[in-house]
């Protein structure tokens, strides 16, 4: 049975939602623990967001961390988990989108020895949803099931349950959140799915725009780079290097050929693009030797991030 949990909420301007879902959360968590404590993470907002969350920290089980700006949602979320203290870590967003009814749901499939817990809105409320972003929302599901390799029917549910360590061994930053299950099934922790409840937003503005359908797209290549070739870049350059430098060197062997048959070559515009492919397919294979002679696992302190700590 758990023991002790840490409700992370990362929050940007959500003013009018703060104080209703705090009191729909505490009845519940209240209920399945005495252990417990509720982190915000105040990312930069600019409304009366900060205001609010200053008259909760004299409550013992809230605790407030507020950045020095705005730095997207991947970043506040990896401060609540190093920040966080309890034995499992659930994660909703403040918009009150997600019922913390539910909680009981994600903590129950970690007491039966799941170390992470999807949730997956199969019903999303689409009333005011537009066709074109529930056709993006479709898409990346299903490109991320299919570059990855991985099996989750919704990737971007912000609704989880983690046990501690597997949340402070994530790789977060810019928009790397959306790959949360990727990343927690690539380093061999035990995964599972719940379908949770999706509800309308009723107060405030959403934050997700158009912009971060071609955001989500590099942050595709990019989680697939990371979990693929983090430890053997030259694995990833050296393939376009030999790519590049076979082609250079095909040109280059005909022209040699031809050459020595007696041909000019010194006007043929392939023998420039035989010597750019080799020289380019050097290049990549000597940025593949410095990737892996740099290390990218450079431990990050949370304490630089934000303004207070308590």
């Amino acid at each position: 049975m758990v023991k002790s949990i840490s409700i992370v909420l990362p929050v940007f301007n959500e003013q009018d939602n703060i104080i209703p879902l705090l009191d729909l959360t505490l009845p519940v968590i209240s209920q399945l623990t005495k252990d417990f404590e509720i982190i915000f993470v105040d990312d930069g907002s600019k409304d009366n967001t900060p205001n609010i969350l200053e008259k909760l920290k004299e409550k013992k089980y809230i605790k407030i961390y507020t950045l020095k700006k705005n730095y997207g949602k991947a970043t506040a979320l990896f401060i609540g988990f190093q920040k966080a203290t309890k034995e499992v870590i659930i994660t909703m967003d403040s918009d009150l989108q997600d019922d913390p009814k539910e909680i009981p749901l994600l903590t129950k499939k970690i007491d039966e020895g799941y170390d992470f817990v999807n949730g997956w809105k199969q019903r999303k409320h689409t009333e005011h949803t537009s066709p074109i972003k529930r056709m993006s929302s479709l898409t990346f599901n299903l490109m991320t099931k299919i570059i990855t390799g991985t099996n989750f029917h919704d990737y971007n549910c912000p609704f989880k349950a983690f046990k501690n360590q597997v949340a402070k061994d994530l790789f977060l930053y810019g928009d790397m959140h959306r790959y949360i299950p990727v990343q927690v099934a690539n380093m061999g922790y035990k995964c599972t799915e719940v379908i949770v409840s999706n509800y309308p937003r009723k107060f405030g503005i959403t934050k997700y725009g158009s912009k971060r359908i071609i955001r989500g797209f590099f942050d595709l290549i990019t989680i697939k780079y990371l979990l693929t070739y983090r430890n053997r870049p030259l694995h990833a350059f050296g393939i376009l290097g030999l790519l590049f430098g076979g082609l250079g060197t095909l040109c280059n062997t005909y022209l040699f050929i031809t050459w020595m048959m007696g041909s000019g070559i010194g006007g043929r515009p392939l023998l420039i693009l035989g010597v750019l492919l080799t020289i380019i397919g050097l290049q990549f294979i000597s940025t593949g030797l410095l990737g892996e002679m740099i290390t990218n696992n450079v431990p990050r302190n949370p304490n630089n991030l934000i303004i207070q700590t308590e």
